[in-house]
């Protein structure tokens, strides 16, 4: 099967804005890129990162402490998320975030997207399980919620947050458990139950997803559910081809986030797609061939970038957790690569 594989950038500016019923503020706006940069930009093999994060710093360096209003008539997140894009190489894809509660995100096809996120406390556990499992015992989590929705259109923040507030009064401090339809209370199973209660007040509904913790959680579209668990490493790294006047080549480290993606099918009778843990266990011999080592010594790792390192883990996946569909690598907060071969689905998530 094919893969594509993006670069992942970060940024970060301040600036001010005035908007319809809100009048003049100001944010810390955070945005992130994916794109594959243009040969032309790109200084060395494996250079591509840095090729992209200078690219995104060029674009944000106009509007870094600077009224809004005077470059863009109605400089919402939507409309600053394309403004940010058309800066960028062809089909990038752009996630802004105005608050860590909202934004917006300009895909690479041109189509605008808005999200929120929301959290609720809530008790829950979960009855199929074996006896052994800790889910079966009653337990609890901070559940955080972000809706995405295909509406492009700057009330739809306000929108989201209507059809949200409802199911907000029904599941915070609550048992999920004696919910009617949550009487299994997985995150598959929390997604379904989240897309059918805000479909109807959100038609241009695209994705719900559930964090169920700070590492694991679930994306639902309607139609199939993904599942990811997030693995963090601490690593030395260099990259060999680059030149040796760039400091990328000396032996240097990251605290590496990976983020491994699964497309399963729900099993009906468990009520999710896989246990978490066993996806965690399986990956475990991997683990530790990347956490507390020399990337630039790995002798399956050709080149210490975020790529390398991914096609050599994509590789080792693909017998252990066959399911796998895509990985995500950042060497710094925001910043690495993504790589997809399953289904086509959106780039960055909030």
């Amino acid at each position: 099967m094919s893969s594509r594989l993006h670069h992942l950038a970060a940024a970060r500016f301040e600036a001010a804005r005035t908007l319809p019923g809100i009048g003049r503020h100001g944010h810390g706006f955070s945005v992130q890129a994916a794109a594959i940069p243009p040969r032309a930009e790109v200084r060395f093999p494996g250079g591509e990162l840095g090729a992209l994060e200078a690219a995104l710093a060029a674009a944000v360096a106009p509007l870094d402490y600077t009224d809004l209003n005077r470059r863009l008539d109605l400089p919402d997140d939507a409309a600053l998320a394309t403004w940010i894009a058309g800066q960028l190489p062809d089909r990038s894809e752009v996630l802004l975030q105005s608050t860590p509660s909202h934004g917006a995100i300009c895909t690479g096809r041109g189509t605008l997207a808005q999200w929120c996120r929301f959290r609720f406390e809530a008790a829950h556990r979960l009855p199929k399980v074996p006896a052994t499992h800790k889910c079966g015992r009653m337990h609890g989590h901070g559940f955080e919620i972000v809706i995405r929705t295909g509406d492009p259109v700057a009330a739809a923040h306000g929108r989201i947050a209507t059809a949200w507030a409802p199911l907000a009064a029904r599941l915070d401090g609550a048992c999920l458990n004696e919910l009617p339809g949550l009487e299994n209370p997985t995150s598959e199973m929390l997604a379904v139950y989240l897309w059918q209660e805000l479909h109807a007040a959100l038609p241009a509904l695209e994705r719900v997803t559930v964090h169920e913790t700070r590492t694991a959680g679930c994306h639902y579209d309607g139609r199939a559910h993904r599942i990811w668990i997030d693995q963090s490493f601490e690593s030395a790294v260099r990259l060999k081809q680059a030149p040796g006047t760039h400091r990328a080549s000396r032996l240097h480290g990251h605290s590496y986030l990976l983020r491994l993606e699964l497309a399963v099918p729900l099993d009906a009778a468990l009520g999710w797609t896989l246990d978490y843990g066993d996806v965690k266990a399986a990956f475990k011999p991997i683990y530790r061939q990347l956490d507390h080592v020399d990337l630039a010594a790995h002798a399956g790792i050709a080149d210490g970038d975020a790529g390398s390192v991914l096609a050599w883990i994509r590789g080792e996946v693909a017998q252990r957790l066959p399911h796998t569909a895509a990985l995500v690598l950042h060497a710094t907060p925001g910043c690495g690569a993504r790589l997809d071969w399953g289904d086509d689905v959106p780039l960055l998530m909030p």
